[in-house]
């Protein structure tokens, strides 16, 4: 099986990757290296370009006719970027994913599966969410997510593709192997944060503070990046038995996290465990599109898939720390 990874040279795309290549699947990858690495892309047919580029989508598939299915991780993901910057996140994760799937369309390409979020859902007041909860994205990074599965949705119900939308929760940790990881050295999300805070020695700020969970700080249901690798190799085996190319759904969703929800003072509480020194906090307000947080109740990923996470959070803490440590020894400045 051959499958093209768009956004490849990514954090979870290279790890998607990686998943692929350890399950005998190979993987094309595609990426403008905008946010992605070059690195990631060693040993593996890379083609550097953006998603929206026609001849090159058709060069890749020339070159490449045995595709069996892609993986769109293309996108810009960063919510108070996406907030000070609504036009240019609609513009890469909307408008190019429109004409990506255009350009995948004219070379046949029947099967997509499209990297989501959990960030678009409206949590109930137990701030747990299920594939049927309703919709309601908090920031423009958000309803990006939103969009593209709805015009996946439609373009699938009247053309010749299928779509599995993937809707992530938080990854962390980094390829058991230490291949890949968080590409930025000062990553924005929780986990990078307090590793920021480890290596300079100022407290790590808890943006947030007044929300309904049991501390007041947000939650997260912080999923291993490795688990959500192995879920995307698991969905690539079971798409056409979910997706029928005949009769039945043309698209479908599925979360993927562990159910369990982590505050962010437990998850600080998590990292102190693993280092020899702890780091203090101090409260912060929330940053820009920031929401309470929420966590699966879903077992459709298992129930479909076959699939569960086997990494703990401690252990996602674990192999972030073991990636900051050699990150500058796998990247090049």
């Amino acid at each position: 099986m051959k499958v093209l990874i768009a956004g490849g040279a990514g954090y979870i795309g290279s790890t998607v990757a990686s998943a692929c290549s350890d399950a005998g699947i190979t993987p094309v990858i595609i990426d403008n290296l905008v946010t992605g690495r070059r690195e990631f892309t060693s040993g593996r047919a890379f083609y550097e370009g953006d998603i929206a580029d026609g001849p090159l989508i058709d060069r890749v598939f020339a070159e490449h006719p045995d595709i069996d299915a892609v993986v769109h991780c293309a996108a810009l993901i960063v919510v108070p970027d996406s907030v000070a910057d609504p036009l240019g996140y609609y513009r890469a994760n909307v408008t190019k994913s429109l004409e990506f799937v255009s350009h995948l369309l004219r070379n046949d390409c029947e099967r997509l599966v499209f990297s989501s979020s959990a960030s678009i859902y409206a949590a109930n007041a137990d701030l747990t969410v299920d594939e049927n909860s309703p919709l309601d994205p908090q920031s423009p990074y958000a309803r990006t997510k939103a969009v593209c599965e709805g015009m996946f949705a439609d373009i699938a119900a009247g053309r010749p593709i299928r779509v599995l939308s993937l809707r992530y929760f938080n990854p962390i940790g980094a390829d058991p192997k230490m291949r890949t990881g968080l590409q930025l050295r000062r990553p924005s999300h929780a986990l990078g944060k307090m590793i920021e805070a480890q290596e300079t020695g100022v407290p790590f700020q808890v943006t947030g503070n007044g929300y309904p969970t049991r501390d007041g700080s947000g939650i997260r249901d912080y999923v291993h990046v490795w688990d959500l690798a192995a879920a995307h190799v698991a969905a690539l085996g079971a798409f056409d038995a979910l997706l029928p190319d005949t009769g039945g759904d043309r698209s479908t969703v599925i979360n993927l996290g562990t159910g369990r929800g982590t505050t962010v003072r437990e998850l600080l509480d998590a990292f102190n465990s693993v280092i020899d020194t702890p780091v203090p906090s101090v409260d912060a307000g929330a940053r820009p599109g920031d929401a309470a947080g929420a966590y699966t109740r879903s077992d459709r990923a298992h129930r479909m898939l076959g699939w569960q996470p086997q990494y703990s959070v401690t252990e996602g803490i674990r192999h972030s720390l073991q990636w900051a440590a050699v990150r500058d020894e796998v990247l090049t400045p």
